[in-house]
């Protein structure tokens, strides 16, 4: 299970962020989950590695590292209590006010 977009900012500097099954360190099927999912999104998260993100600058990078970090900690601060992640049509919304240079 990856983070839900629970904070506007999440959808800005990380969007969708779908989780890449697990393989062994430099096993060509992670190359190639990575390859496909990358096509679509900003970041990536491996199952039992960690996230992958990219951005048109390293900032942009760096940035999106650090609100999935931040999103992740919110996360599972508030595991089994109940939260409210934004619904797609906020997440279009915001996607639509603040696009963001070609991200998906």
């Amino acid at each position: 299970m990856s983070c839900p977009p629970l904070t506007a900012y999440h959808v800005m500097r990380v969007g969708k962020l779908p989780m890449i099954p697990n393989h062994p360190p430099g096993d060509v099927r992670l190359a190639k989950a990575v390859a496909e999912a990358a096509d679509g999104h900003h970041a990536v998260l491996l199952a039992n590695h960690g996230p992958v993100v990219a951005g048109n600058t390293l900032m942009d990078a760096v940035h999106a590292l650090e609100e999935l970090e931040e999103t992740a900690k919110i996360f599972l601060a508030l595991r089994g209590m109940e939260t409210r992640p934004l619904t797609e049509s906020q997440v279009d919304e915001i996607k639509r006010r603040y696009a963001f240079r070609g991200r998906p």
